[in-house]
């Protein structure tokens, strides 16, 4: 979380220089009213922070959130023809990431959950700007102040909305990504676990089978150590004999052994008694 809230407070940092220099250029060439050229179209899509500021799909588009989906097709078709690759040959790679940026914006708002997503950012964007302007003539008000700011003008109050839009759409896309790679990690660990669980049923089964064909082998280590028993007659266990009333309790476990089928149970059993068993 820390490095996520450094990484935002840096795109923010960054994000204020480059729409201060994005902004005073781009009001010196683009009227909302008239079309850019190719180059200049390119220019726009493609300048620092890109990014991020074409996030608003309304933006990239060059129109108003309250504009109908028939104004949006018809201007989608504008800017396609104009940064389409076909039509500028001479800077064809640069165009042609321009045009995906306008057809992503396009698609994007003929969705219309997703276009009012976009919508509610940017009226989010505007309600921050205006309870802003009035907590400043609340306290200018309360220092005895001319109660006017600068966002009274209306261009600066553009600006400010603008400038907050694109700062809540680079949030949201950081918690996107976050969110993204949050579930990839928990995919990918669900993978390993089912891995590790496919492999572990695996080598029981192996276990299982190699267990049941060496069952005639150990019935016959059985049936040889019956034999010894009878020959013998008493055992000794660490320095004590025992006497047959112990072989016979040994034989029993033994006959449980054969018949088991748990294998960590049958390797303990097993390595204690034949360990502690000589003739």
């Amino acid at each position: 979380m820390a490095a996520a809230g450094g990484e935002s407070g840096l795109l923010t940092e960054s994000m204020d220089d480059a729409f201060q220099i994005f902004y005073s250029e781009v009001k010196q060439i683009e009227k909302r009213d008239s079309v850019l050229t190719s180059k200049q179209q390119i220019d726009r899509l493609l300048r620092p922070g890109s990014s991020y500021f074409n996030l608003n799909p309304f933006e990239v588009l060059q129109i108003d959130p309250d504009v109908t989906d028939e104004d949006i097709k018809k201007r989608f078709r504008q800017l396609s023809i104009l940064v389409h690759p076909d039509k500028n040959q001479d800077d064809a790679e640069r165009a042609q990431k321009a045009f995906e940026a306008v057809d992503k914006a396009y698609r994007l708002l003929l969705d219309s959950e997703q276009k009012k997503r976009a919508v509610d950012v940017i009226q989010a964007g505007k309600e921050y700007i205006e309870h802003m302007m009035k907590e400043k003539k609340k306290q200018l008000k309360k220092e005895g102040k001319p109660t006017t700011v600068e966002e009274d003008d209306p261009e600066v109050f553009k600006q400010a909305v603008y400038k907050q839009t694109m700062k809540l759409f680079a949030e949201l896309e950081i918690k996107r990504k976050e969110r993204e790679a949050k579930e990839m990690h928990e995919r990918k660990r669900q993978r390993e676990e089912e891995i590790e669980s496919q492999e572990k049923a695996k080598r029981e089964r192996e276990w299982q089978k190699n267990f049941e064909e060496s069952r005639d082998g150990r019935v016959d280590s059985w049936r040889n150590f019956q034999a010894k028993v009878g020959r013998v007659g008493v055992y000794t266990i660490s320095r004590c004999s025992f006497s047959m009333n112990t072989v016979k309790v040994c034989e029993q476990i033994l006959c449980v052994l054969c018949a088991a089928t748990e294998p960590q149970l049958v390797q303990i059993l097993s390595a204690s008694l034949l360990d502690i068993i000589s003739p």
